[in-house]
């Protein structure tokens, strides 16, 4: 199975998991707000290990958001942009998460443009196209997935949400419908305290209207990726390894 390792790729840090040929696919996971960067990183030893016509195929890279948490009293934290948890919480108790979905968050945007880059280096490194990368990642992160996929210069190869929640509700409504047809797999807990489940139908139903390939998985339990969420990202990544034109 690929090694580990750690390198800078445009202005993130990533770990990564690379085949020792050229790889046919790439599927770049991203962490969620206040976990560490390597935190998905052992779901990608995990998929290599469960699902051998990944290896030696696809090269998976685990970017780490940008800001520092420590400062906020989260040592070892990071954030792909800040969250007013607070505001989270308390929209939630008074049953007005629905306003929030309409937010565009500051820093979204320069997320997005440093992921797009590192996407680019990795494209240029490998040969490959857009067609041949898988999106994906928990809660803030796939939410950043997501947007990432949303304003690609062409259409990505799939797409995996893990626990995450519509926002930028207008621009997403208005770019959806360019990815018409693309592999969507997504999952939520009903019982999520983080992010409400209902928000999380919101944006599987946006998903539906503007076409996307969509499999929505529910489970009783809590912001988390129980196995079967693992099992329908590994069958977005396997059916776009399957399409790969490499």
């Amino acid at each position: 199975m690929a090694g580990l390792t750690q390198r800078e790729i445009g202005k993130l840090q990533c770990f990564e998991y690379s085949p020792e040929q050229p790889p046919k696919l790439l599927v770049i996971l991203c962490h969620g707000f206040g976990a560490p960067g390597e935190d998905l990183v052992p779901l990608g030893g995990y998929l290599l290990r469960e699902y051998p016509q990944l290896r030696g195929a696809v090269q998976f890279v685990f970017p780490a958001a940008p800001l520092d948490l420590a400062p906020a009293g989260m040592p070892g934290g990071r954030a792909w942009w800040m969250l007013d948890m607070l505001k989270l919480q308390r929209a939630i108790e008074l049953g007005e998460f629905r306003d929030l979905r309409r937010e565009i968050p500051a820093g979204l945007s320069d997320a997005r443009e440093m992921l797009l880059e590192t996407i680019r280096v990795l494209l240029n490194e490998t040969g490959l196209d857009w067609s041949q990368v898988v999106l994906g990642g928990f809660s803030q992160g796939s939410m950043l997935a997501t947007e990432v996929a949303l304003h690609a210069p062409e259409q990505p190869a799939g797409l995996i949400v893990w626990s995450g929640t519509l926002l930028a509700e207008e621009q997403w409504r208005e770019l959806m419908p360019q990815r018409s047809g693309m592999s969507v797999f997504q999952s939520h807990g009903t019982v999520d305290s983080i992010l409400p489940f209902q928000a999380a139908e919101w944006l599987r139903d946006l998903f539906v209207e503007s076409g996307c390939s969509t499999e929505f998985v529910k489970f009783h339990d809590g912001h988390t990726i129980p196995a079967e969420a693992l099992a329908g990202a590994a069958n977005v990544v396997a059916g776009a390894l399957e399409n790969s034109p490499g």
